[in-house]
This record gives C-alpha cells, structure tokens and sequence, in this order.
C-alpha cells in the first residue's frame, strides 16, 4: 500500500506531539560535546543519539518525528538494530536533514544561499529506502535594518521550493524551513522589524510552492516565531505569540496541516513559554501548532549525559521531563511553575 504523503504529515504534527530535530552536523555536535568534555567520535555520537531516541516514555508520548543527520539514519545501536527502527518502534516516524547548508551568497554581502540541490533525487531515494519518511531543508534568512534583500529571500524561497519537489516525488514529506535569524549579526532589530521580514518571507516562499505544483496538504512548516534581535530582547511574551499568530494567518495557507516552530537563539524555558502562549492565545486555526526543537529539547539531557553510560537513566529523565514541558506548551497548557515541580 503506497502511503500518503497527507498522512505522515498528519502523524508530524499529532496533537501535543512534536519534532525532536536531532540533526547537529558533525562541526555542531562536536561544539555541544566540547561544552561537556566528551570526544566527538562516531560511537560516541551515536551512543548519545540512542539514548535519546531509547527514552520510551519522552518519545512515545511527546514526539512525533526525529529528524537525523544522515551518519544516523544509517547508524545501528549496540544490538544490531537501525536507529531509524527504534524511532519506528516508539511511534514516531524518522526524517532527515538534506540540504549541505548555508553558504555566502554571490554578490549578496551578509547574505547566504543553502546548497544541496545537486544529486537529491538519488540520495532522497536512497533515505527513503532506509526507512526516511520526512526530510528537512533550513534557508537562512539575516535580518538588520537594510537586510535581506529581495534577492536573497527569493533565491532561498526557490530552493526550498525545488527541495519541497524532489521530496514528495520520492515520497517523502518536505519540512519547509526558512529561518528568520533572530540572533546573527548585528542582531539588535525591533520586533516589528522581525515581524516585517518574516511576513515577506513567508509569502515568498508559499508563491515559490506554488509555482513548484508543492501539495500543501503533504508538507510541514517550520519558521521561526517572530522575536525581537537576540541583542535587543524586550518584547514580552504575549507580545511574541500576538505577532507570529497575526504573520502565519496573513501568510500561510489553510491546506498546510501544520506548523512545527523552531527554537533558534531561545532558551529552553523561553521556548516553551513562547509556544505555549502561541496555542493559548491561537482560537479555531486551520493548521496545528507545534515544536520542533533541536537544543531546546537536548540541553539538560546532553549535560546530564556526559558521556557516561551510567548517566544514561538520568539524562533520559531529563529529556522525558523537557519533552513534556514541549508537549504541554504544544496544547497551551505549559506554565512556569510546572519547571519549578520537576
């Protein structure tokens, strides 16, 4: 039986469900290992990766899909398994980050374009063949009181347009991501001006879904909520929600059956907060609200983690307890004193 792109997309964003993006790059994962002494090596990569996705009780109830770099999706666990099983066991449905990221832009200063276009057909068939059923593409999108050109916005909204394409022709659901950069350079914007450049961005890139014949009923959304400069933090968070609901209602059309929001720059509790006060404040909308959460997901665990297997228990219980922070926040239910009790 062929399975229908609308219904991963559906099992992505199941309610009080979201995504755990644990696709560092092997230059990212290394940073995050440094932090915590450990030596970033294909086992111990993996070793880290396993104990996440063999967290039975954050993922089976929190987590709807795991986004993987590729060396994981290929990965087995120490009995043989493929990590992407484990994944499968649990309920939640495997995907992977394609794009080879973000590169300068040619005559663009300050600007970048993601690469990744070439050879995708195949290495799409080759993830899906390996048990991938979603996959990820990031555009980067810089923002300070003169940037982004239209240039920029429109190159990148194209290529995630053309990714979108490959992917649903290999039967995989394309997870949209254009990053509205709240903390690179010089990062000192207004909320306004964020909101501006998100509003632009995300109409840009719909026209370029449409122009590439993407069915909305089988993609996800992943932007980023509309924040003030990482250096010019002030807006509260009710704030936060009242201006991402007004963009996506303004931008994003209603066959989309979710959103998954990224965290970029935030910190775990403001992250929860922001999405939580996001589905509170959000009424009867057409698509579902989400998270899809790299380290905002990951921190307190990898730091319990350490790189000790005796610490494995342990940072199991820290990522069950985030996860649930994210799946509560997911309903519009988080609160801060619910930290407080874990």
């Amino acid at each position: 039986m062929t399975e229908r792109l609308e219904d991963i997309a559906a099992a992505i964003v199941a309610t009080g469900k979201g995504l755990l993006a644990a696709d560092e790059s092997t230059g990212t994962i290394k940073k995050r290992f440094d932090d915590i002494g450990v030596e970033s090596t294909e086992a111990s990569r993996r070793d880290y990766r396993q104990m996440l996705f063999t967290a039975d009780e954050a993922m089976r109830s929190c987590i709807s899909g795991v986004i993987l770099y590729e060396e994981t999706l290929f990965q087995k666990t120490d009995d043989g398994r493929p990590l992407a099983e484990i994944i499968r066991a649990a309920g939640a449905v495997p995907g992977i980050k394609v794009d080879t990221g973000a590169k300068p832009m040619a005559l663009f200063p300050g600007e970048t374009i993601t690469e990744g276009l070439d050879g995708l057909a195949a290495r799409l068939a080759k993830y899906h063949e390996a048990g991938a059923r979603f996959a990820k593409w990031r555009a980067v999108i810089a923002v300070s009181d003169t940037l982004p050109s239209y240039g920029a916005i429109k190159a990148n909204a194209n290529a995630l347009a053309r990714y979108a394409a490959l992917c649903q022709q290999a039967g995989l659901v394309p997870i949209v991501e254009p990053e509205v950069l709240m903390d690179g350079e010089p990062g000192t914007h207004s909320i306004e001006r964020s909101q501006q450049v998100t509003e632009q961005t995300l109409r840009i890139t719909f026209e370029e879904l449409a122009d590439q014949r993407i069915r909305l009923e089988g993609m996800i959304l992943k932007p980023s909520m509309v924040i003030d400069g990482k250096k010019a933090r002030k807006a509260p968070v009710d704030e936060v929600a009242e201006r991402t609901l007004r963009v996506l209602k303004r931008t994003v059309p209603a066959a989309v059956p979710g959103i998954a929001f990224l965290s970029g720059g935030q910190s775990t509790e403001e992250a929860a907060a922001h999405l939580s006060a996001i589905n509170a404040m959000a009424g009867a909308l057409p698509w579902r609200l989400t998270f899809s959460y790299g380290r905002a997901l990951q921190a307190e665990a990898l730091a319990a983690w350490g790189g000790k297997a005796e610490n494995v228990a342990a940072a199991q219980r820290a990522f069950a307890h985030r996860a649930k922070m994210c799946s509560l926040a997911a309903r519009g239910l988080w609160t801060k004193e619910m930290e407080k009790a874990a």
